[in-house]
Parts: structure tokens; C-alpha cells; sequence
């Protein structure tokens, strides 16, 4: 089986805001684990150099190695609460709970006596961030592993404590028990009075996933009380004494320079700090709406260029586009066979273009921070995907050693992307600098619409040449400015060329859930929708003759047959198909919609979703993820667009940017594809890939309008 690390190299070709410069300069060696732990089994390790083989975390640390010695990985106190620490953090995706029940499994105690700590820098190792569908295929394998590596101390004490062969000794249900001697003595008792550490084995054995007892078995949510009656406190919601709250000062548009600025207003009412350097002013006050009338009182001037629009955003993509490798490694570029002869050669030719908009991420709670300082230490609670390059970001910003800085995630309100930088952070930091007190700066929905970065906007050039039989001989693909991911295609194709060309992005942009994959993927499953009806040839069928992978194959077959793929269909209604392969997974999406040919309307009637992402470990929450990211996409697929015009968010609000609502939503159905013999992968991004092009393809059914563009009915098909 390849190594899942290695695997995850190959995963993340762009993550754009990652490489961009600081938002703001301004002019931990590890804790002593033993001593904050107490008494009892503590499980560390020394890992494997495997730096590259995390998602690229931003150009802030290079190609720079995991730290060797990463501290404490378990400990199993002398309570018997087995505490487990993760740089991983929960945003959400309800991650807290897949990776107790792998330490479960492995450990062989109830999920309830597990506690995760998540995403503190001073307490857990190293991490480059939640992103990417890595946390399954990667952390939870480790934590098996650590896990496993307990249960083999717990056995080796109690056999020293018997005198007896470590082989007659189970470990099970949170005790060891002596088979021949019948007796047996709990975990807690086996902590007590001792500080035992053991290091991970190169190779250590598995329970396998035929045999799991908690992993594999729905679970309820961890905390989920907490999160629905709101006992939760988010990001947002957190406070200290003498906390102040922050509120900064936004240029007037993208790219402006501040020319003039006057804060005497500001500064004259009562419990106010002003905060003025360089491009940077913010206030701090007693209350968020005097700190909001703080800023209001502050008058700017700023300088500023012309800068495109959204209208000619397309062009400008095209016209700005670059002919290097990718920056991000050459990811997106692809090369085999003899292209131009066999296109030239081949009995049916297409050539189309496709384009996807920019979206914003709109989160549940936009970003939200809160920094307290102590001498030249700094606290910060904050909402990220990435604690500890947030931590590397303060640092910089601050010109200060990384372990005077602490990064704390509370479970934040959802982030898909969005939440991977850590200017929200810095500023609460700057404030509270100047304070002298806690400081709590919480984005508005607007900031968060127009400050935070947005899904890249990306043109699709695509071209093919094709048998009478249906066999595609073959592919062109040029993907400008949306990025890599999902690039290359999983076709059985010998003739390919395949490149992504990086272009001057108007807007800010960077990660959004699956990446560029979904770019991609629009545009290749609608591209062999087109290829299919021009060879009179059945979508399904035209795929499966064009691949070969038996576990993509497998999925298009088992939702082609839940949804009827071929049945009877009402009048004004279509059905279109859509999937791929994305993040070790493999998805097939089914989805049928009904066209108003009065109105144009279209409304998605239903979504039937294959889906393999190896040996499940909560099939709830699986199925929960494929189904959230089914409806997240609606918006994208449908209505979802960024409209902008010199530097300037036209529609940076809630009233004025549609996003999927409860009527929107289809009949979901999903089929889960539960393969026990192979790993287990994430399933937070690959589900999504398949639905934009499954709608596109089901309103050409339905109507015989081809659209090529994302959001595909924003004012109904019309006038699309």
C-alpha cells in the first residue's frame, strides 16, 4: 500500500493566498510536557521527515521539515481520561468525533473517556494545517498508530507488575486482562504513581477495518450538545476581563494607499485608543458600537488605480495569463503522446470553453480574534485552519520568536478555505499592543465578503478528438488562473496535453473546498457531455468506455442504477451526470432538475451521490459530509458570483449575494461505497467535484441550452 503521506504530495498544486505577502509588518520551544501532564502514559514520537508530504503551507516556511521532536502525542492519566493531542483542529466537519473513535479502536476504551485537545500551539504537535481531506488519510492513521503504541505499554507494564509473558495479556474495553491468571487491572491503575514514555515503532500492526469495533459505527457528534444548545463559545463569543473590542479602518478600495488621515475625532472620545502605522489604523473601545463610531469619526483619503471589472474579467485572465510552469511546481502540466496528429487524425472533433466566476466563502461566523498580550507574549484566540501559521504570521508581524506566541482554535463556525491566513489575528494583536489591554476585533459580513480572499475565477479551454466508436484519442486542457487541482483527467486517453497557465487575478483569492477541482471537474464532465451527444452515444456508456480505474468505474455504475439512469422522465425535466477523482476518493453525482420554460427557473429536484473513500470510519458523518457539500455547491453551481468594478464589491452582503437556501435544497441520496480493504481518505472536498457539471449537463437535457459558465442560472436560463 503506498504511504499516505507520500500520496498527499500530489494533492495540493495552488494555495495562493499562502504565497502572498504578510497583510500587516509592524515595527514555544516546546512546553515541558512531563511537567504539565502529571503522573501517567505519555505516547511521543519521532517522525519521519515529512514536510513535503503535508499540504503546502504557505511560502512563510519553505520547504522546511517537521520538527523532529514534536512532544506528546496521548496521555492516560491516572483518572483513566485518555487526552489526545492534534494540531488538527474542528471547524465543522466534525472531526473531533472520527478521530476519538480511532483512538478508541485502537486503545480499546469508550469514546467517552477520550479528550481532545485541537489546534493549540502550546500544546500539540506541529501541524500545517486542517485543508486538503488530509486529517483522515493522515492524522487519524497517526493517532492510530499512537494509540496502538499505548495499548503495547499498558500491556508491557502489567506483565512487569505480574512477572509474567506479555503474550498471555490482552488489552480491552480500557483494562488489561491475564487470560490464565483471571485477573485483570484497569488502565488508570496501570497510570498511577509512574511517568511512563514510550516512541512509536517503525511499523506497528493495525486492527484492520473488518474487524473495527467503534470506528465504522456512527457516533454522535462530540460535544454536539454543547454546539445546538449554545453552551459552545466560538471564536467570536470568547472573553477575558478588561477585554476591549477592535474595529479597523478599510481602505476604499483594493490596492489603495492611504494619502491623508485624520483620527482627531476619534481620539477625543472617551476610553478610545487610536491606532496609526503605516497603512494600518485601527481603535480599540469599551464597546463594539463605540469602537464602530470610533472609525466612522476618522477621515481618510486614499490613492488608488483603475482596476478591471467583473464584465471583462474573463479577457483579463486570458490576456494576463503567463506560459511558465506552475509556480506551485509544475502540477498542472501535462504531456504524452503526439496531440496534434491525433487530433488532426480523428473522426470527431470539439473544442469548447468554459469559466467559472469568483465566490466568497461566507462562512456561518466570519473571522473573529481576540489577543491578549503579557510583556512581549502574545495569546490569540482566533477561528483558523492553520494555528500554527497563524503563529508564524504574529510572529512576523511583530518581529518577535515564535514561542512568545500562543494560538488557540476554539471550534470555529465553519471555514471551507477561508480561514487559512491570520490578518484578523494580527489586528486584534496590534490593538491590544497599543491598549495595553485584551482586544477582541470581530469582521463584519461585509469585511468578511470583501476582505477576506475568494475561490479564483478560471477560464477553461478544452479541446478532443475522438473515434466514431467513441473512443477518445485525443485531450487539450488549458486551465487559466482557477489552478491544478484536478487537472489531470482519470480517462484512459493516450494523447494529452494538459497545462495550467497563472494569470493576474483582479481579487484577492485562495483556497475554497476542493480547489480548483472543481473548476476542472465543470469543465471536463461537461465537455464529455458534449463529446457523448455529438457521438449519438449515451453519456454513462461513453464514459465506462473510456475508463479503466474499477473503483471510479464502480461508483459511476452503483449511482447510475440508484438514480435509474436511463428511466422515464417528466416533461420539462433532466438528467445529467458529473464525477471524478479528487483526494484519494472517488464520487459520481446524479442529479435531476425541472426547467420552467415559462420562467426560466430551474430548481435541482434530485441528487444521487456514489461515493468510495476507502474503509468509513463514522458513516453518519460521512454521509452528512457528502450531503453538506452537495448543498454548499448549489451555490456555486447556480447563483454564486463576486460582482466587482474598480477595485469595489458591488454585492458584499447577504441581502445581495445569493447563497443555497432551505428551499433550494433537492431530495439527497447517497450511496456509500464502503471498501474495509483499503485506507481510509478524506471526504470534505472530493464529494462537491461532481455536482456543477451533473446540473449543467441535466439542464442541457432538459432544455437543449448548453451552458458553460459558473454560476450556470443566476437569472434563470433565459437569460443566461
Amino acid at each position: 500500500m503506498k504511504d499516505l503521506e507520500t500520496l498527499a504530495t500530489q494533492l495540493e498544486p495552488e494555495r495562493y493566498e499562502l504565497s502572498a505577502g504578510p497583510a500587516y509588518r509592524f515595527q514555544v520551544d516546546r512546553r515541558d510536557f512531563f511537567k504539565f501532564l502529571g503522573a501517567g502514559i505519555v505516547v511521543s514520537c519521532v517522525l519521519k521527515d515529512v514536510g513535503a508530504g503535508q499540504e503546502s503551507g504557505g511560502g512563510r516556511r519553505g520547504g522546511e521539515a517537521l520538527p523532529k521532536d514534536i512532544g506528546s502525542w496521548l496521555h492516560i492519566g491516572e483518572d483513566g481520561v485518555v487526552t489526545v493531542y492534534t494540531g488538527k483542529v474542528e471547524m465543522g466537519q466534525n472531526i473531533r468525533t472520527s478521530l476519538t473513535q480511532a483512538v478508541a479502536e485502537e486503545l480499546s476504551v469508550v469514546p467517552e473517556k477520550i479528550r481532545m485537545v485541537m489546534g493549540d500551539t502550546k500544546l500539540t504537535p506541529f501541524d500545517r494545517g486542517t485543508f486538503g481531506s488530509l486529517t483522515t488519510p493522515v492524522m487519524n492513521l497517526q493517532l492510530r498508530r499512537v494509540a496502538s503504541a499505548a495499548r503495547d505499554v499498558l500491556v508491557g507494564v502489567a506483565a512487569a507488575q505480574w512477572n509474567v509473558d506479555r503474550k498471555g495479556l490482552v488489552a480491552a474495553e480500557g483494562k488489561v486482562t491475564d487470560v490464565a491468571g483471571k485477573r485483570s487491572v484497569e488502565y488508570a491503575a496501570l497510570a498511577k504513581g509512574q511517568l511512563l514514555t514510550a516512541t512509536l515503532p517503525a511499523e506497528d500492526p493495525l486492527i484492520p477495518a473488518s474487524q473495527w469495533k467503534v470506528a465504522g459505527q456512527s457516533m454522535p457528534k462530540v460535544d454536539g450538545r454543547d454546539f445546538v444548545t449554545g453552551k459552545h463559545r466560538y471564536p467570536s463569543d470568547q472573553k477575558v476581563p478588561d477585554m476591549l473590542h477592535g474595529k479597523i479602518l478599510r481602505p476604499a478600495a483594493f490596492g489603495a494607499t492611504l494619502a491623508s488621515v485624520d483620527t482627531s475625532r476619534a481620539e477625543q472620545m472617551p476610553g478610545v485608543t487610536v491606532v496609526r502605522d503605516g497603512n494600518f489604523v485601527g481603535v480599540a473601545a469599551p464597546t463594539a458600537e463605540t469602537a464602530g463610531r470610533a472609525v466612522a469619526a476618522i477621515k481618510a483619503e486614499w490613492k488608488s488605480d483603475p482596476q478591471p471589472s467583473s464584465k471583462e474579467l474573463f479577457d483579463v485572465l486570458k490576456k494576463t495569463s503567463s506560459e511558465g510552469a506552475d509556480p506551485t511546481g509544475d502540477a498542472g502540466r501535462v504531456t504524452t503522446g503526439t496531440v496534434d496528429e491525433a487530433m488532426a487524425a480523428a473522426e470527431h472533433r470539439l473544442q469548447q470553453t468554459y469559466t467559472v466566476s469568483y465566490i466568497a466563502h461566507t462562512p456561518l461566523e466570519p473571522r473573529a480574534a481576540l489577543a491578549q498580550w503579557e510583556g512581549d507574549n502574545v495569546t490569540v484566540w482566533t477561528g483558523t485552519q492553520r494555528p500554527f501559521g497563524v503563529r508564524a504570521e504574529l510572529a512576523e508581524a511583530f518581529n518577535i520568536p515564535e514561542d512568545h506566541v500562543r494560538v488557540l482554535m476554539p471550534d470555529t463556525g465553519s471555514g471551507y478555505g477561508g480561514k487559512h491566513t491570520g490578518e484578523t489575528a494580527i489586528e486584534a494583536a496590534r490593538l491590544a499592543r497599543a491598549a495595553k489591554r485584551p482586544v477582541r476585533v470581530v469582521w463584519t459580513r461585509e469585511e468578511e465578503f470583501t476582505w477576506a480572499y475568494f475561490r479564483p475565477a478560471g477560464v477553461m479551454d478544452l479541446s478532443a478528438g475522438a473515434r466514431k466508436d467513441g473512443t477518445i484519442t485525443a485531450w487539450e486542457h488549458h486551465n487559466y488562473n482557477s489552478g491544478a487541482a484536478g487537472i489531470k483527467t482519470y480517462y484512459e486517453i493516450a494523447n494529452q496535453r494538459i497545462q495550467f497557465h497563472p494569470s493576474r487575478s483582479p481579487l484577492r483569492q485562495g483556497s475554497y473546498r476542493a480547489l480548483a477541482a472543481t473548476a476542472n471537474h465543470f469543465a471536463r464532465e461537461s465537455f464529455m457531455d458534449e463529446l457523448a451527444h455529438g457521438l449519438k452515444m449515451d453519456p454513462l456508456e461513453f464514459r465506462l468506455k473510456n475508463m479503466k480505474n474499477d473503483r471510479l468505474r464502480a461508483v459511476f455504475e452503483t449511482g447510475a442504477k440508484k438514480f435509474g439512469w436511463g428511466g422515464a422522465k417528466a416533461a420539462g425535466h433532466g438528467f445529467g451526470m458529473g464525477g471524478g477523482y479528487e483526494k484519494l476518493g472517488y464520487i459520481a453525482t446524479f442529479a435531476e432538475v425541472a426547467v420552467n420554460a415559462k420562467s426560466g427557473e430551474v430548481k435541482v429536484v434530485r441528487v444521487v451521490t456514489a461515493f468510495d473513500c476507502g474503509a468509513i470510519v463514522n458513516p453518519d458523518n460521512l454521509r452528512n459530509q457528502i450531503e453538506g457539500s452537495n448543498i454548499m455547491g448549489l451555490g456555486g453551481a447556480l447563483f454564486e458570483a463576486i460582482e466587482f468594478e474598480n477595485g469595489r464589491i458591488l454585492n458584499g452582503r447577504m441581502s445581495e449575494y445569493r447563497v443555497p437556501r432551505f428551499s433550494d435544497v433537492p431530495v439527497l441520496e447517497t450511496v456509500l461505497v464502503d471498501r474495509k480493504d483499503m485506507p481510509s481518505v478524506g471526504a470534505g472536498e472530493c464529494p462537491m467535484v461532481g455536482l456543477a457539471p451533473a446540473i449543467a449537463n441535466a439542464v442541457f437535457d432538459a432544455t437543449g441550452v448548453r451552458l458553460r459558465g459558473l454560476p450556470l442560472v443566476p437569472n434563470g436560463v433565459k437569460s443566461s
